[in-house]
């Protein structure tokens, strides 16, 4: 199963992209064996429109162009929390039904649009707090990485 970022935002050179690189690139070499690819991520640029509403439902647009047929999981305050071994065993079951990808899908700075978020298989929180979206992408690195040492039995991930 393919596994896709889609953010608004790009993230600027520096520790914050290095540390979510490391993260993916970790993710890619331990996801391998057990099926999962790609964690590849789409930067789209934030709208320029003055209107909030109008900024979600342009970005909503570039994101959805950028998602690969499969599952697409919105990053949202307001979503459902799992712990890691629970996201983990979701992603488990999503490349055992055979999905062909899980898209995951990170807003700027006004967030989601609400019908994004309505119509993704899965609302995700980190937490109810607000977060800036690079360390959402960081955080969101990082989980796809310990879900892949989790599924793979690797101690990375401690109880």
């Amino acid at each position: 199963m393919r596994v896709h970022v889609a953010a608004i935002g790009r993230m600027k050179q520096g520790p914050e992209r290095e540390l979510a690189a490391r993260y993916l690139e970790r993710a890619v070499a331990s996801g391998k064996p057990l099926g999962l690819t790609g964690f590849d991520v789409a930067e789209h640029p934030e709208s320029r429109a003055a209107a909030a509403a109008t900024r979600k439902a342009e970005e909503a647009r570039a994101l959805r162009a950028s998602l690969p047929e499969g599952i697409v999981v919105a990053l949202d305050e307001r979503g459902t929390t799992f712990g890691s071994e629970a996201f983990a065993r979701r992603l488990a079951r999503w490349r055992d039904d055979g999905r062909a990808a899980v898209s995951f899908v990170i807003g700027g700075a006004d967030g989601l649009a609400p019908d994004l978020v309505a119509e993704a298989g899965l609302a995700l929180s980190f937490s109810p707090l607000t977060w800036p979206h690079q360390l959402v992408r960081i955080m969101l690195a990082e989980q796809l990485y310990r879900a892949t040492t989790i599924l793979a039995g690797h101690p990375y991930h401690r109880d």
